[in-house]
């Protein structure tokens, strides 16, 4: 039994979490690329010195699911004798880390008075880091080889000093040296207030209450995850999804999803699914543990603090060689941005019918990764553009799905169009919504976004890592699905070329890419959307008067009223 009562381990546990979240903003205050001080792609967390998950901060569910069995990894390479105060680790080897190589993680031990204590740790992804095109994420990757820079835990800091070898390594091995270094010190900087925080609560308490709060906070989430798995029915539940693709060929790539509740405990499945991919779409263990991890704690009890007790009740089957965990030397850049997202729908499509109050119909089903990067002959220096773009969340059963929005494995922000235009020689034309991407139902899904990009300049190059361009995110329970994504590039001259859902090549100036992100899917039948909502998204001009009346059977006049007796007539009022 526990000496902790319940008050004061709120207390340890808003403290730990608070820490996290002071991480996260000196890392974000302090970084140097936009893809981090502007679109937050990054994450923060403290651990036991056990290496177990004990408080991470409100980012990217990916990075938070993955960063568990990176610290674990770690301390096998560094046990705590091998640990020194003031060292500071980095690793973004994807057959250790478990993402891919553009997210370095730098892990930290917290000593105090001679005695190691904690562990802080953070993810960043940074804007390059080498490989075969700018952005170190080409669809055209065959081998982690072609991906860039591999860093197998090396100290960057040690005993409080920066190695300057090291860094010296890491500028001289990617494009945007600069960035990456000014990225590096940030995470150094977040490490550092995780360090001078957790010493503040040693002082304040003692170094074992704080010990017995961790550990304490890690069982509590447990036994919140197998109450919350009592509740629900036993049994198997399956669904499948497909991919688009590798990036090297067209063809659909299965994701099969078979999960079994047994009392308070769960296991997901993922016998039957495809083998690896040639092209970097393969989903390495600790990305599709991440997935899965997000997935049942959003279905079965989403305010359980997320520690490593949340997934102690939930078991991984990912067979090697498969698309969901690759044998070594498969590339793995763009699973991060497809893979995760489609493993993420097989989870909510299994359990929609034994939740249906809980589910969500498919999201937009990509973050849309987009990248422009190359050597500014202006001012003789590379540039590195990447941002990840948001679509139609899915609708919920008593909600509509939010609009242009980063769904399920991502919660990154956007570029502002300014910082994107102070930035880089690019022009953006327009940043908009798209009409009518919405899928139909009683609850509508979200509508996706369209940014149209104008280069200025030669000697670029671009990938596009997106899906759902030919499979439209699916509908719940009569719900229509949601429209489909779409790239197109135009030439200076007029012409205009579709892209399929990933390219990477190089573009010229005055060239305009135009990208359009999915719709989500919808949530009950269209018909039985309230005709004030469907007049409101008219008037807003998510649908047309056309849509209204062939998905929702409301007709709406010219001048935005209700036509009453045409639509009692379509619905059968």
């Amino acid at each position: 039994m526990s000496k902790i009562d319940g008050i004061t381990l709120e207390v340890m546990k808003n403290s730990f979490y608070t820490i996290a979240e002071e991480m996260g903003v000196t890392l974000i205050k302090t970084a140097l690329s936009t893809n981090i001080k502007d679109r937050v792609d990054c994450s923060t967390a403290i651990y036991t010195k056990e290496g177990e998950l004990v408080a991470q901060a409100e980012h990217v569910p990916l990075h938070l699911g993955l960063m568990p069995s990176v610290v674990k990894e770690i301390l096998k390479m560094y046990p705590e004798d091998k640990l020194s105060p003031g060292d500071a680790i980095l690793i973004n080897d994807p057959y250790i880390s478990g993402s891919h190589l553009p997210d370095i993680f730098m892990i930290s031990p917290i000593f105090y008075k001679g005695q190691l204590v904690a562990l802080a740790s953070n993810i960043a992804h940074h804007v390059d880091v080498g490989g075969m095109a700018p952005g170190s994420m080409s669809v055209k990757a065959t081998e982690i080889f072609h991906e860039g820079l591999r860093l197998p835990a090396i100290r960057v800091r040690k005993n409080g000093k920066l190695d300057e070898e090291v860094i010296r390594l890491l500028e001289k091995n990617v494009r945007t040296g600069e960035e990456v270094l000014g990225d590096i010190y940030a995470q150094l900087a977040a490490n550092t207030v995780a360090e001078k925080r957790i010493i503040d609560l040693i002082e304040k308490y003692s170094i074992e209450h704080v010990w017995e709060s961790m550990h304490e906070l890690i069982d509590y989430s447990d036994r919140r995850m197998r109450s919350a798995i009592k509740e629900i029915k036993n049994g198997v539940y399956t669904f499948e999804d497909y991919l688009e693709g590798d990036g090297i060929t067209e063809d659909n790539i299965l994701i099969k999803t078979k999960i079994e509740i047994m009392d308070d405990s769960i296991s997901v499945d993922f016998h039957g699914s495809d083998k690896q991919s040639k092209g970097p779409v393969n989903s390495t263990h600790g990305v599709t543990s991440a997935c899965a991890f997000y997935a049942l704690k959003s279905l079965l009890d989403p305010d359980v603090p997320p520690n490593a007790g949340t997934y102690k009740c939930i078991e991984l089957i990912a067979p090697k060689g498969t698309i969901v965990n690759p044998n070594f030397p498969a590339p793995v850049s763009n699973a991060n941005a497809n893979t995760s997202q489609r493993i993420t729908d097989t989870i909510f499509g299994a359990l929609a019918d034994l939740l249906p109050e809980r589910s969500m119909a498919a999201c937009s089903g990509t973050m849309t990764g987009f990248s422009i990067g190359g050597f500014d002959h202006i001012n003789r220096k590379y540039l590195s553009y990447i941002e990840t773009y948001g679509g139609g969340q899915g609708a919920l059963s008593d909600m509509d799905g939010m609009d242009g929005v980063h769904t399920n494995m991502t919660n990154t922000l956007n570029t502002p169009v300014e910082v994107i235009e102070q930035t880089f020689p690019f022009q953006v034309n327009n940043y908009c919504y798209v009409d009518g991407s919405a899928g139909a139902g009683k609850h509508r899904g979200g509508v996706g976004l369209q940014r149209e990009i104008k280069l200025l300049t030669d000697g670029f190059t671009m990938t596009l890592m997106a899906d759902r361009e030919k499979n439209s995110p699916w509908g719940l329970f009569g719900g229509l699905g949601g429209k489909t994504s779409s790239c197109t590039l135009q030439k200076e001259n007029g012409e205009v070329i579709h892209f399929s859902s990933k390219v990477t090549r190089e573009i010229e100036k005055n060239d305009t890419v135009t990208l359009r992100t999915a719709g989500g899917g919808g949530y009950g039948r269209p018909e039985e959307r309230e005709i004030e909502s469907v007049l409101q998204d008219v008037i807003l001009g998510f649908i047309s008067t056309e849509q209204a009346k062939k998905d929702y059977k409301v007709v709406i006049n010219n001048d935005f009223t209700i036509n009453e007796e045409a639509t009692g007539h379509l619905r059968n009022v």
